[in-house]
C-alpha cells in the first residue's frame, strides 16, 4: 500500500485515478511514499527516508529543495504542458490589452459614474485617448518554443501576426507542433531587435535572470510591447523603467507583479493567473498523478526535473531501480553483485542527466533485501528499489 501525501488542494480528477485497494491518501501522513505538492514551500521541510518522489501539479518547481532531493534520491517530477493552453490564452489576452489601452479605457469609464445622462457624449468625446493599434499584420517574437511559446507562436500567426520563434534548445517534440508558418529568427538579438511584440517563454535559470536588461533593451525598436508569463526576474525592473521612460517600451504586460511595477504608467499587472483555471488545475493533477504512479509502481521516470527520464515496458515481473551519481564503472559494479547473487540481467537500460543517472534492470528472479542492501553500499548510489 503506497501513501501519498498532499500538501495543497489537489483536483480530484487526478486523486481519483489512485485506485483505492494500493493507495492512500491524506494530508497528515509522516512517512508517504509520494507527496503531491503545487505552491506549499518544502525547503524547510524534513524529507522523511520513506519518501520517492514529488510531483509537483505545475511546471515551477523553485518551491522544491531539488539538490536535497537529488541526493536522497528523491525523483522530483513536474507537469510541463499540462496547463500551457490556459496560459496561452492569458498571452493572447496580454497581447490585445497592450495594443487597445483597453484597462485604462476600462478604469477610465468607471470614472464616469454619477455623470447621468452626459455618459454616452463624455465617452464618445474621450474614447480618442485610448486608441491603439490592431495586431494584425504586426510582427510578433516568440523567445522560447516549449509547451506554451509554440502554442502562443501558432494561435498569434492564426490571428493574422507576422511571427518570429527563438529557441537553440527546441525539442523534437515541439518542433513537430510548430505551425511552417512561424519564421526562425537566425539570433535573439535579431528577434528582438525586429519585433513589434515580444513575449518571453523560457525557465528561470541563472543564465536567463536579467535577460532582459538595458543592453537587449538598447536593441529593441521603439515602442515595443514586451509579454511576460513565465517569471518575473527574466526582467530587470530597474533597466525596463528607464526603457518605458524613454519610449522604448511602450507597455509591460506581466502575470508577476512586484511591488515596484504597480504604480508604473503603461505597465499592466496579472495576479498571477495564466494557469488559473479549472481545465488547468484539472491537467496538472491528472498529469502528475500519472507519473506518480508509473514511478511508485514500475521504477519509469518521465517528466522528472532531477533524474534522466528513463522508461521500459517490464520484460520480467522482477525489477530493480537504481539511481546514482553519472561516474564511471557505475553499472559494472552493479552487474556485478548481481552476478554474484547468481541473479541473471534479462533487459535493462542506463539514461543520464548531468551529474546524476539511473538504471532500470528486469531480473530473472526477485531480489532480496541482502542484495539490495550490497547495491545501497556502492558509493554514489542514492537509491535502490525492488519493484
Amino acid at each position: 500500500m503506497f501513501k501519498i501525501k498532499t500538501l495543497n488542494n489537489i483536483s480530484e480528477k487526478g486523486l481519483e485515478l489512485f485506485p483505492k485497494d494500493n493507495y492512500e491518501i491524506s494530508d497528515d501522513f509522516n512517512e508517504p511514499d509520494g507527496i503531491l505538492v503545487r505552491s506549499a514551500k518544502m525547503h524547510d521541510m524534513e524529507l522523511p527516508d520513506s519518501l520517492k518522489a514529488i510531483a509537483r501539479a505545475g511546471a515551477g518547481v523553485n518551491n522544491i529543495p531539488i539538490d536535497k532531493c537529488s541526493e536522497k534520491g528523491i525523483v522530483v517530477f513536474n507537469t510541463p504542458g499540462a496547463n500551457a493552453n490556459g496560459v496561452k490564452e492569458l498571452v493572447l489576452a496580454g497581447l490585445l490589452l497592450s495594443s487597445r489601452k483597453i484597462v485604462d479605457g476600462i478604469m477610465w469609464t468607471k470614472s464616469l459614474k454619477g455623470k447621468g445622462a452626459e455618459v454616452p457624449k463624455l465617452i464618445e468625446k474621450g474614447k480618442k485617448n485610448f486608441a491603439g493599434p490592431e495586431i494584425m499584420g504586426k510582427k510578433l517574437g516568440v523567445i522560447g518554443l516549449g509547451a506554451i511559446g509554440v502554442l502562443v507562436a501558432n494561435a498569434a500567426h492564426s490571428l493574422g501576426m507576422d511571427v518570429q520563434g527563438y529557441d537553440p534548445y527546441i525539442s523534437v517534440d515541439a518542433a513537430w507542433g510548430l505551425s511552417r508558418a512561424v519564421n526562425r529568427a537566425v539570433s535573439l538579438e535579431a528577434l528582438i531587435s525586429e519585433c513589434d511584440y515580444i513575449t518571453v517563454h523560457v525557465p528561470l535559470l541563472d543564465e536567463t535572470k536579467n535577460m532582459f536588461n538595458k543592453d537587449t533593451f538598447a536593441l529593441m525598436k521603439k515602442g515595443v510591447k514586451l509579454l511576460n508569463f513565465s517569471r518575473g526576474e527574466l526582467v530587470n525592473n530597474c533597466d525596463l523603467k528607464e526603457a518605458i521612460k524613454s519610449g522604448i517600451v511602450s507597455t509591460y504586460v506581466t502575470d508577476f507583479p512586484s511591488e515596484d511595477l504597480l504604480d508604473v504608467e503603461n505597465v499592466i499587472t496579472i495576479p498571477h493567473l495564466g494557469a488559473s483555471t479549472p481545465e488547468s488545475e484539472d491537467n496538472c493533477a491528472i498529469m502528475a498523478v500519472q507519473e506518480l504512479r508509473n514511478y511508485l509502481e514500475h521504477g519509469n521516470i518521465k517528466n522528472s526535473v532531477n533524474f534522466p527520464d528513463c522508461e521500459k515496458e517490464r520484460s520480467t515481473d522482477n525489477r530493480i531501480v537504481v539511481a546514482h551519481k553519472n561516474i564511471p564503472n557505475m553499472v559494472g559494479q552493479i552487474a556485478t553483485i548481481l552476478a554474484n547473487a547468481d541473479v541473471n540481467i534479462m533487459d535493462m537500460v542506463n539514461k543520464s542527466k548531468k551529474q546524476w543517472a539511473y538504471t532500470i534492470i528486469d531480473c530473472d528472479k526477485k531480489v532480496n533485501k541482502e542484495v539490495v542492501e550490497k547495491l545501497k553500499g556502492i558509493n554514489g548510489i542514492v537509491l535502490v528499489r525492488s519493484i
